[in-house]
């Protein structure tokens, strides 16, 4: 007779912030309400079930009905609900005060909307450093799930992993049950006896053991080809099927039953680590195709292989935001805005201001959704409606904030600070209407526009940059292959390709893709080449720039200039920034000094537009005379142009360069070539738009433009104003 085990099942259901509707909706159709159904129709079955608080936001609102079917399998045992952050955040990319505060108040709702005691959570995408076990402790949890992978990273045999071990940070104890990576590509992949037979192998072994699979609910319906293969042809019903017929030996357990009937195997500290595929998307991009190359080379042909692989480490998930600046400077913003929070509610608070830091506090929490901030198999930080989701909850909490400080009708700053944690000072505009961040360390750019009417970042860009997978996109190409990559190994990379010709597309940025870069280029060069990033004959584009800040109750400025290259000249060149208390609108004065004589010189000014979609009629380009001149996406060579505008009917927002020189204006879009759960796809990130002139210095080798860059949300506005109007 076997020893007898139990096998805990554990489902984390997930959307994040800022997810189409849509996608909400198929998920639910496709994956989360089906597999209610077999739970309900299984009922010896218990499962441990996590959804994340944006996901359950929306069940509640959209399907209320299937709250109510889970509380009901929650009250008779059948399902354990277990807690975590509210809004899915890592825990390494937010402080301690809101690891601690986003726990809390998810284990509060969870307890309210099912009226069951929260006792477990579930780690996001299992990212762990040690100090977080005195986190989730203090903010009230018990136990939670790992990887086997951590626990074999501190020299653990597989052996020793049927159970859970105790870890302990500043003397508070949790319980942490490492998650099987076996479990988790056996189940639903292969036929369900392949699993009872690999329990039955531990259950011979290791009496009253623990087997832990932990993974996530979507593949249970909602990935490609997932929901025939578990519901249509029956797997799911297989599977539970063969849990039970095998019950004399097998009992399916949730957390709580382990933990309360199970002791711990022993004491663990746990190293820096995620599961294993994260730990290799962290890696930077060269390091990860020589991590491949060494697997797909000793996997299958050394036979200590097994061996080697348990002290084979991937990277550290903290180096996304090294990987990625686009990341970083997404967790810098709300940093900022999670320092201002707690400098508001650290000082004396009037009673009246509670309800607007409450409500700061919860777009703070869902600007902090992980997602958005690593890139892996998924879509992650490529998908601009993300990106954009992060942004409107951390524009909305900082306008919130500067409310409760007392900030009321029109008003203006000017601060330089470290915003982006870097150890140099950037520069930041700040209004009732903006905020705008300028780099004079990184080429003077302005990289981050908030629009606070709207809540929307106009530069929420991202750079073409080069990805492990684009070698496949290549090989793909030329075998014109383009279904399902031949060189897919396993089920994170088996990716359809959703547009042809995709390997003719990708391309690099050799300069971050942000606005007020500037460019020194050759005479004549044309719009093709450079698109293709060839022309440049100037050391701008990413010099340091002095600054001087000058304020005025009125109108503030920022000067920044530098001593510059122009082919073999040197060139002082300047640009001064104003913003006046109740504009519209920012003032670029571009000043060219000691420019050389009888040289044709070529200067262009470029800024990007994030968040205004392309390949929509409702967005489109216009001229002064307000003639259309083609979608967002469209390829433009305009001549003798005093006026250049973007109009995004959808967000409500216009926003129009004017010039004081007539430009010549070069428009592209930015596209980037990357996976997501739909496979791999061409994504429009940002629409650039460079004018530029040519011309001959004059005597006193003195030149100059205005460039004026206005922001017109009136048409959002009215469209609020009409929608309150029709609910009242």
């Amino acid at each position: 007779m076997s020893g007898r085990i139990r096998l805990v099942l554990a489902f984390h259901n997930h959307q994040p912030i800022g997810n189409f509707d849509g996608v909400f909706e198929a998920a639910y159709q496709d994956s989360y309400l089906p597999f209610l159904e077999v739970l309900e129709r299984h009922t010896e079955i218990p499962v441990v079930l996590h959804t994340s608080g944006s996901l359950l936001e929306w069940l509640v609102e959209k399907h209320p009905e299937y709250i109510d079917r889970v509380r009901m399998l929650a009250d008779r045992g059948q399902v354990e609900i277990i807690g975590g952050p509210f809004y899915e955040p890592i825990l390494a990319c937010i402080p301690r005060r809101d690891r601690i505060g986003q726990i809390t108040a998810y284990s509060r709702y969870l307890e309210k909307s099912f009226g069951t005691r929260v006792r477990g959570m579930w780690m996001p995408e299992r990212v762990w450093e040690q100090s977080f076990a005195g986190d989730v402790t203090q903010a009230g949890i018990e136990y939670t799930i790992l990887d086997d992978y951590h626990f074999r990273s501190t020299g653990l045999r597989d052996d020793e992993l049927f159970g859970y071990y105790l870890s302990e940070d500043e003397g508070r104890l949790l319980k942490i049950f490492p998650g099987s990576e076996k479990l988790r590509y056996l189940i639903p992949w292969s036929d369900p006896q392949e699993t009872i037979n690999y329990l039955r192998q531990i259950a011979d072994r290791f009496p009253n053991a623990i087997v832990t699979m932990g993974d996530d609910g979507e593949k249970f319906g909602a990935w490609p080809g997932t929901k025939k293969h578990i519901y249509q042809d029956g797997w799911i019903h297989r599977f539970f099927d063969a849990l039970k017929a095998n019950s004399d030996w097998l009992t399916v357990s949730t957390l709580a039953e382990a933990v309360d009937n199970v002791p711990p195997i022993g004491r663990i500290y746990l190293p820096d680590a995620s599961y294993r595929e994260m730990t290799e998307w962290a890696l930077p991009v060269s390091r990860q195709l020589e991590y491949f190359k060494l697997v797909a080379d000793r996997e299958h042909t050394d036979a200590g292989w097994p061996q080697i692989t348990q002290f084979l480490r991937g990277g550290f998930w903290r180096n996304f935001r090294v990987k990625y600046p686009e990341s970083n400077e997404m967790y810098s913003r709300v940093m900022q805005v999670s320092e201002k929070l707690q400098e508001l509610c650290s000082g004396p608070a009037p009673r009246e201001q509670n309800g607007l830091l409450a409500e700061a506090r919860t777009a703070l929490y869902k600007a902090q959704c992980n997602c958005t901030y690593w890139h892996g198999a998924f879509g992650g930080l490529y998908l601009p409606h993300l990106r954009n989701a992060v942004y409107h909850h951390a524009i909305a909490a900082d306008t919130l904030l500067e409310q409760a400080a007392g900030r009321e009708g029109q008003w203006l700053e000017i601060t330089g600070g470290d915003y982006n944690l870097d150890a140099r000072k950037e520069i930041r505009f700040a209004s009732d209407r903006f905020v705008a961040y300028f780099a004079p360390a990184r080429g003077g750019h302005l990289y981050e526009l908030d629009i606070r009417s709207i809540n929307h970042n106009l530069l929420a860009t991202l750079n073409r940059r080069p990805e492990y997978y684009h070698e496949k996109v290549r090989k793909a190409g030329e075998n014109q292959d383009q279904s399902v990559s031949s060189l897919a190994v396993g089920v994170h990379d088996q990716s359809p390709f959703k547009q042809p010709d995709l390997h003719k597309r990708i391309q690099y940025d050799n300069w971050p893709r942000k606005s007020c870069v500037d460019h020194f280029l050759q005479p004549g060069l044309t719009l093709d080449r450079f698109q293709a990033g060839e022309g440049e004959i100037g050391d701008c584009i990413t010099g340091v720039y002095d600054t001087v800040l000058r304020r005025s109750p009125d109108v503030v400025q920022a000067r920044l200039s530098r001593n510059t290259k122009l082919g073999p000249y040197a060139v002082l060149l300047s640009k001064t920034i104003s913003l006046e208390k109740g504009s519209g609108q920012f003032e670029i004065v571009y000043e060219l000094e000691a420019l050389p004589q009888n040289v044709p010189i070529h200067f262009g000014v470029e800024f990007n537009f994030a968040g205004m979609a392309a390949g929509a009629s409702d967005r489109y380009f216009y001229d002064g005379q307000g003639r259309q001149l083609g979608q967002l996406e469209s390829i433009l060579d305009l001549r003798g142009t005093d006026r250049v505008g973007l109009i995004d009917e959808w967000l409500g927002l216009d926003t129009a360069l004017e010039f004081s020189v007539p430009a010549s204006i070069w428009t592209c879009p930015i596209q980037t070539i990357s996976n997501s759960e739909g496979g791999f796809e061409a994504v429009h990130q940002s629409t650039m738009v460079l004018p530029h002139w040519e011309f001959m210095a004059p005597s006193d080798g003195k030149w100059s433009v205005k460039i004026s860059l206005s922001i017109d949300t009136s048409a959002a506005q009215a469209r609020r104003l009409r929608e309150a109007a029709a609910v009242s």
